[in-house]
């Protein structure tokens, strides 16, 4: 019987989990005595962890491909049916990973099965009709890796098969597409060859920024010092290690400690902060607080460091040691909503000075989870806060019942980079817990000449500078705007009797604020614009004797286009360029 088709996202979720199961079968037919734990759709397909009577290497993954197109194309329905706890525990008694879910589960459960050819699965569903509705030419396995049962490094170590699956083969070849070039701008891969930085093998999750890298790092961080002054932030610094006492009176000491560094002194207990949140709160408390003096805005480039896996670790999108663009604006109730659409203005605008463009911005309203603190009214107020915010800031959302946090509700805001892919960066956060007189008592005197707790929003424009600049550097494969670029001009003289001027025209360059090197090495001038070219710089001034007779440049621009200019002229525009954060050459 044919169902009518969810929508296309919804349709495509189907089809991925269709395919897991559709693989999960082709693994166990070719791997007798294989063990089958869980199968979800993921973003851009889907992966099954497996107990596996033998390692499995990449040269495998055509075979089990070839087993499933032939699943597939046997055109088997897939037939769910409900069953008591206890006839599943009889279905799966050979399934060790199954019958724990199902143990887990209370005795009155009723439990959904789907079967598809001679694969009996336990799964909530819901899955396409018949594998018929699978394009055999639509997917694609993509990698194995190792996965702990349950997330847990004291369970078994299972086989995880990763895979992609999409309606057409067109679709799948875009994505591919996508891949490839996605590859080539690995923020790691060219994070070494522009010798912006490394990171050490003996200590993951660190990083050694090399100067050019460093110099990118300032940019970032004296725009966004630049800005947030701009919008009444007071910039503050607070202690990288905090005692026990004050995590545990914030709650972190129970809730998060496992992520924290801990080291002892005088036998006292200390933490490596993980976040600036509290040290916000201390410098709140520091003298008495009036109605008049909220909202009050603190940011911090705060440093933080979580104990992240080892495994979990990725170059510099994910470490250990980290700064981030932290703030926490301090304000009453009422005035959320203009605090909240003030700083939606100011990601905005932030984000289109780096080049991404505003209107792509994806923006996900969190509200309130079933374990919350607070009552519903309080909860009530903080949301429509929100959504009056983003109202006022003309920005569209999609609403995520129940994935706020504990303490409040949330925004986070998603960039959309070159290659279509999406990245949460910023967020602003209410937080009625934090500030309250049973955490760390943050109070101003109102009106009233009462004592009232302040509301606190937590927020981050770009999340951690690291992950940042890990971004852009994808998003541009390396080829920096020239605002940001940290060698914006190289001069090449075609010959060493031109290496005067070559170094005069540096030194032009350089007292208007340009960052420029004259190369009058002994190189040959096309081995030196070959070298250059591989730095991606923006523009490379050649000179000889027509453009020392002239005072000119010629400009080899880094799209390859070429051009004579004054060296006046060329400083105008370059100064322009740097000034209005023009993302074109």
């Amino acid at each position: 019987m044919n169902a009518t088709l969810p929508p296309k996202s919804e349709r495509l979720d189907l089809v991925r989990h269709s395919t897991a199961h559709v693989m999960a079968e082709a693994v166990l037919t070719l791997f007798p005595g294989a063990k089958v734990a869980i199968g979800p759709s993921i973003d851009h397909g889907f992966y099954y962890d497996f107990q596996l009577p033998r390692a499995i290497s990449p040269d495998d993954l055509p075979e089990i491909e070839r087993e499933m197109r032939k699943l597939i194309n046997a055109h088997s329905d897939f037939v769910r049916r409900e069953v008591s706890r206890a006839e599943a525990l009889e279905l799966f008694k050979d399934e060790p990973f199954k019958t724990e879910l199902i143990q887990d589960l209370p005795e009155s459960e009723i439990i959904s099965v789907y079967q598809s050819g001679a694969f009996l699965d336990l799964c909530r569903g819901p899955h396409v009709a018949n594998t018929r509705e699978i394009n055999a030419q639509s997917f694609k396995l993509m990698k194995t890796a190792g996965a702990y049962w349950r997330g847990d490094e004291k369970r078994p170590m299972l086989t995880r098969i990763y895979g992609t699956a999409w309606e057409k083969p067109n679709d799948l070849k875009a994505y591919l597409d996508m891949l490839a070039e996605a590859e080539k701008r690995d923020h790691r891969k060219l994070a070494r060859e522009l010798d912006l930085l490394h990171i050490d093998d003996e200590n993951p999750g660190e990083i050694f920024w090399h100067n050019d890298g460093w110099l990118v790092y300032l940019l970032v961080q004296n725009y966004v010092r630049t800005r947030i002054r701009a919008d009444g932030y007071q910039e503050v610094n607070t202690p990288f290690v905090m005692p026990q006492s004050l995590w545990e009176r914030s709650g972190h000491w129970a809730k998060y400690r496992e992520n924290m560094f801990i080291t002892e002194s005088e036998k006292r207990l200390f933490a490596l902060k993980p976040m600036n949140c509290p040290g916000h709160i201390e410098i709140f408390k520091q003298g008495i607080k009036s109605y008049r003096d909220l909202p009050l805005r603190i940011a911090e480039f705060g440093s933080c460091t979580r104990n992240e896996p080892s495994g979990s670790l990725h170059g510099i999108m994910r470490v250990r040691g980290f700064v981030q663009d932290d703030g926490h604006i301090f304000c009453t109730e009422e005035q959320i909503p203009s605090e909240v659409a003030k700083f939606c203005e100011l990601l905005k605008s932030m984000y289109r000075d780096f080049g991404f463009d505003p209107d792509t911005i994806l923006v996900k309203f969190s509200t309130r989870p079933e374990k919350r603190v607070g009552d519903d009214a309080t909860w009530d107020r903080a949301e429509a806060a929100l959504a009056d915010a983003c109202k006022k800031a003309n920005l569209d959302y999609e609403v995520a019942p129940g994935e706020g946090a504990f303490y409040g509700p949330k925004l986070e805001f998603t960039l959309v980079d070159a290659l279509g892919r999406q990245w949460q960066c910023g967020t602003i956060q209410v937080d009625y817990q934090l500030p309250s007189k049973e955490r760390l008592n943050a109070e101003f005197i109102g009106e009233d000449n009462s004592k009232h707790t302040p509301v606190m929003l937590h927020r981050a424009a770009l999340g951690s500078l690291e992950r940042f600049i890990g971004i852009l550097i994808e998003n541009y494969a390396g080829a920096f705007p020239v605002w940001l670029a940290p060698r914006q001009v190289v001069v090449i003289p075609v010959a060493p009797g031109f290496d005067g001027y070559a170094v005069e025209v540096a030194d032009r360059l350089s007292a208007a604020g340009i960052r420029v090197k004259a190369d009058v090495d002994n190189d040959r001038m096309n081995a030196k614009i070959r070298k250059h070219q591989g730095f991606k710089i923006p523009y490379q001034l050649v000179v000889g004797q027509k453009e020392m007779d002239e005072k000119s440049v010629a400009v080899r621009f880094r799209s390859g286009e070429q051009k004579v200019m004054t060296l006046d002229s060329f400083v105008s525009y370059i100064e322009e360029k740097v000034s209005s954060r023009s993302i074109e050459l």
